[in-house]
């Protein structure tokens, strides 16, 4: 069975004073009630002991008159006798004989059975009362009067204990209910008002307010409740606000960054230059999300690493940097050992580029490891990630759809070489075989054969030439990548020369575009084909390097080297390098070396910037 609380208690306890003292009250004024009643009829008949006392006397006094129908005197004693112990009387005296009323009742009883009555008894009637008979009758009727006055003093002491009980009771029942009235302020009504003003204050987005009620009753557990209500509604509002800041600032983030993401995306397909396009997109992005740096890795069928595209932030200019004009990813070493990479308390997230069934790269993001990345953000990086993928893939679309054009262009123009000038030039070769079969004699035939000659070689020279065109305008990179031709192209040039061609390369995946590396590759036959037919050169050295931001390519021989500056007569192979070094943005230096030997130097920065190009080489 559950207790009753501490308020019920204190009620019941109240209530329970206020019936005691009534009822106490009451058994107390009823018991005294009870205590004199009878008593003003034991006095009234007390009072007419003294009047029978007299009259006795009077009657022993006077004469006999049996005729005139009065009681004998001894009619009259016993009716006083009678009297004198009359239940009215004995009721009203105690049962206890030393109480000084029930001694007084008996000194009377011994007074009337000892003195009055005998001597009422033995006087003789008619005759007059003797002195002594009439003093006895005085000590008689004082010790009456005296009985009187006891139960007199008896029953006002009893009324005056009924009025202080009446006045006693009354007290406490004011005192409990001025306690009451006090308990119920203290305890209840100010409680209440305190309670009542912390709902208001709650209503109106104020929690500071506290009950701080002491005690164990219901509104002191009501208080305590509400104190813990309105501190965890404090915490739940002050977290909602929290929340609700967070959010918003996350939404303003978002906004600004879909709104920074949609003009990148806008520039990045527009100029078609990760570094231009991307960094600075993507540092913006950092600072709005609290996240870096960020990494971009493509990936090449060619090559089995993943090669890095771009950088947010570096101390030191990334190995594929190919303009060093540029700083927009290099940062200070203090900020680049603040970022949140792996030594510095940070995670990483990878996402892929891609697009339906080709995996075009990943996207790396570090971020705090104490804060985390949101769900906003991972969904905003993905959105990155995907823009990325779209404008990469367009861009190598359209690249491969300029090479096969290019290509198709090159074959048609080849074939077109091929069956008009290639046959005229054939056709007046021939001719000119014929005409030297002539034996033309006589004092012109020094002058023929120097004409001759002199077609001969020019027929000649411009019948290689357009040979190496149809070889340019037909050659086509059928290797993954230009390593492997030149690899090809070393080993075609080691036999013809005898011996083995070094060469050392150290280009990073994808730095050229196919244009770029077919002119590069045309350049260093050339240089390897003047060398072996020319300058009966023993040893070949080639290096393609990359130097950033520049490409240099060097053919190194131990020939004969050049006559003077000038280039052979009717040699047209170094003004085609020229030119194609030219179409590269680059030039193409032909020396004599100290030691012997000519060096073909070709140095040009790559126009594919960031492995998205921004303009088609022209071959």
């Amino acid at each position: 069975m559950k207790p009753r609380s501490p308020l019920v208690n204190r009620i019941a306890i109240v209530v329970g004073a206020v019936v005691v003292t009534a009822l106490v009250s009451m058994a107390t004024t009823l018991a005294v009630s009870k205590s004199i009643e009878g008593n003003a009829t034991a006095i009234n008949l007390a009072g007419a002991l003294r009047m029978g006392a007299f009259q006795l006397l009077a009657r022993s006094a006077g004469p006999v008159a049996p005729e005139s129908g009065q009681d004998s005197i001894g009619q009259m004693l016993e009716r006083y006798e009678t009297k004198l112990g009359d239940i009215s009387i004995t009721k009203a005296i105690p049962d206890s004989r030393d109480h000084p009323l029930a001694a007084q009742y008996q000194s009377i009883l011994q007074s009337w059975a000892t003195m009055l009555r005998p001597a009422l008894q033995e006087h003789d009637q008619g005759t007059p009362v003797s002195a002594a008979m009439l003093t006895s009758t005085q000590s008689y009727v004082n010790d009456v009067d005296q009985l009187v006055n006891m139960l007199e003093q008896r029953t006002e002491a009893r009324i005056d204990l009924l009025h202080l009980i009446q006045i006693i009771s009354l007290a406490f029942s004011i005192l409990i209910i001025v306690a009451l009235f006090i308990d119920l302020k203290n305890r209840i009504l100010r409680p209440l008002r305190k309670l009542v003003s912390i709902a208001i204050a709650v209503g109106d987005q104020d929690f500071s307010r506290r009950a701080d009620l002491s005690g164990s009753d219901e509104l002191a557990q009501l208080g305590q409740a509400f104190d813990q209500m309105t501190s965890e509604l404090a915490l739940t509002y002050y977290e909602l606000e929290e929340r609700a800041r967070l959010k918003t600032e996350e939404l303003e983030k978002s906004h600004a960054a879909l709104q920074l993401l949609h003009s990148a995306s806008r520039d990045l397909f527009a100029n078609h230059d990760l570094c231009n396009g991307a960094i600075p997109m993507l540092q913006e992005l950092e600072q709005l999300l609290g996240i870096g740096p960020i990494r971009l890795y493509l990936h090449d069928k060619q090559s089995t690493e993943p090669v890095q595209a771009i950088t947010t932030a570096t101390r030191e200019r990334p190995f594929y940097c190919r303009d060093h004009h540029c700083n927009a990813c290099l940062v200070t070493p203090e900020a680049y050992d603040e970022l949140p990479v792996e030594s510095n308390y940070g995670r990483r997230l990878l996402l892929p580029i891609r697009t339906p069934g080709q995996l075009l790269g990943t996207l790396e993001v570090w971020y705090p490891a104490e804060e985390g990345l949101s769900k906003t953000s991972r969904r905003l990086l993905e959105t990155l990630s995907d823009q990325l993928a779209t404008a990469i893939f367009l861009e190598r679309q359209i690249t491969e759809e300029q090479q096969q054009t290019l290509a198709e262009e090159r074959t048609v123009i080849a074939r077109e070489l091929h069956d008009s000038l290639a046959q005229s030039l054939s056709y007046l070769k021939m001719q000119v075989a014929r005409m030297r079969r002539l034996n033309i004699e006589g004092d012109q035939k020094e002058t023929h054969e120097a004409i001759l000659d002199e077609l001969s070689t020019g027929l000649n020279s411009a019948y290689r030439q357009l040979r190496e065109l149809l070889a340019t305008f037909r050659l086509k990179l059928d290797t993954p990548d230009l390593f492997t031709a030149l690899i090809k192209t070393i080993e075609e040039f080691s036999e013809r020369l005898g011996k083995p061609v070094e060469l050392q390369y150290n280009l990073p995946p994808q730095t050229l575009s196919p244009n770029e590396e077919i002119h590069t590759l045309q350049i260093v036959r050339e240089g390897l084909a003047n060398a072996v037919k020319h300058a009966d050169a023993t040893d070949i050295t080639v290096d393609v390097l990359f130097e950033s931001p520049q490409v240099r390519v060097r053919i190194r021989d131990n020939g004969k080297g050049l006559p003077g500056s000038d280039q052979p007569v009717n040699h047209y192979g170094l003004i085609i390098m020229q030119d194609r070094a030219r179409t590269l943005g680059g030039k193409v230096e032909v020396s004599n070396r100290d030691e012997g030997g000519v060096e073909v130097t070709l140095g040009f920065v790559p126009k594919s910037r960031n492995l998205i190009p921004t303009e088609a080489s022209n071959a």
